[in-house]
């Protein structure tokens, strides 16, 4: 079996995230930058690779692809650069700022022939992809209405300036919309039609999104509405039997935690302690699979509903539960799809022009809310055929 020699820019808590998922057999780890050396060091002692002082440096390396993982504004420009050195690049979401900058990237990967892969998302997760596959066996007609809420601390974990900045790629709907969008247009058939959304922001100690709620209609007359609420009161995992966004096991008595954390020191300090390298780093482990928050998935004949261990059924006549096997590594799926594109030459559902129109929903979201009406869309994919 080949192995995909794989080069990281950017070893923050994406990477900390993502670096499970790196230990599939398929992927070598081989090398990476970031400007901080407690990074590079930790980097070194967990995977043995090489690392570099820039991006640049890291290209011109023996790599096959680029793990992208830096702060969002940095996205394009350093795409850009590797994908210019022929290199693949699975760069995080949301793929960049702007429509402009996205489609920059989709040039410079058909110019050059690398794939552009896009994610972590949680429409990667396997029980989305499952209720995907029950839609599309055609056995409970077609998807009418999805609805999908989640509840979290998002605020209040520990922020860059930047991170609390709409301008600059921080707040709800740059960081969390963009999970939410992904898995209802690939479970509603990818094209959105127009977007209706309102946003609060609600705390001036942390001034940018924080909440939205949204409308989204889709081509074929389908629809969905999207809650999202970061402010840390209410926490949307006790409907996912205290089953957390990274499918670990949540502690409900912890409540709170997150306010806690920022009001004991410095908010700078504590990201950094926490951060790959840092000295609370702890590596992230899981059980049961990721989600993101209670979706309902509304059909002609059934309500399908994924969870952390497998779907929900409630058809007419029945309430079933079809399950899924435990993850053997944490998002999988990511390196299915990289692998797949990368050496096998197979072209990625999570492909540029699909982040582009999930960034296109993000981008109307902030739009309609600022000026209170619907926002047609020109941008939409559809799933591939």
């Amino acid at each position: 079996m080949r192995k995909l020699r794989l080069g990281v820019v950017g070893l923050g808590r994406a990477f900390s995230v993502m670096a499970p998922a790196f230990r599939d057999p398929r992927i070598e780890v081989v090398s990476a930058t970031d400007p901080r050396p407690d990074a590079l060091r930790q980097f070194e002692r967990d995977f043995g690779g090489r690392t570099f002082p820039s991006i640049e440096s890291l290209c011109a390396s023996d790599i096959d692809a680029v793990y992208i993982a830096t702060p969002h504004q940095f996205h394009a420009a350093q795409a850009g650069i590797c994908l210019a050195a022929g290199k693949h690049v699975l760069v995080e979401k949301p793929m960049a700022l702007g429509l402009d900058e996205c489609r920059d990237m989709i040039a410079a990967s058909e110019n050059t022939g690398a794939h552009l892969v896009v994610g972590h998302s949680h429409s990667f997760d396997a029980p989305i992809r499952r209720t995907r596959a029950l839609i599309e066996s055609g056995g409970f007609g077609r998807v009418r209405m999805i609805t999908a809420v989640n509840f979290t601390d998002f605020l209040y974990r520990a922020r860059r300036p930047e991170e609390l900045d709409t301008a600059r790629g921080g707040g709800a709907v740059f960081n969390q919309a963009a999970h939410q969008v992904d898995i209802v247009r690939l479970l509603g058939g990818g094209r959105v039609a127009t977007v209706r959304a309102l946003t609060g922001a609600w705390d001036p100690a942390r001034p940018t999104e924080g909440a939205y709620s949204c409308l989204l209609t889709f081509e074929d007359g389908a629809f969905a509405s999207l809650t999202y609420s970061g402010y840390a009161h209410f926490d949307s995992d006790e409907w996912c039997n205290w089953i957390a966004e990274l499918g670990r096991k949540k502690d409900p008595d912890a409540y709170g935690g997150a306010r806690k954390l920022l009001l004991a020191g410095d908010e700078s300090a504590l990201k950094a302690s926490r951060n790959y390298g840092g000295r609370d780093y702890s590596p992230p482990a899981s059980s049961f699979h990721q989600h993101f928050g209670p979706l309902i998935v509304s059909c002609d004949r059934a309500d399908l509903r994924p969870l952390p261990e497998g779907v929900m059924i409630y058809a007419d006549g029945e309430r079933r539960f079809d399950p899924l096997p435990a993850p053997r590594t944490p998002r999988v799926e990511v390196i299915d799809e990289l692998y797949d594109a990368a050496v096998s030459g197979k072209p990625p559902l999570h492909s540029g022009r699909w982040a582009l129109a999930t960034l296109e929903v993000c981008l109307a979201m902030l739009r309609s809310a600022r000026e209170g009406k619907d926002i047609p869309l020109a941008s939409q994919s559809g799933l591939p055929t």
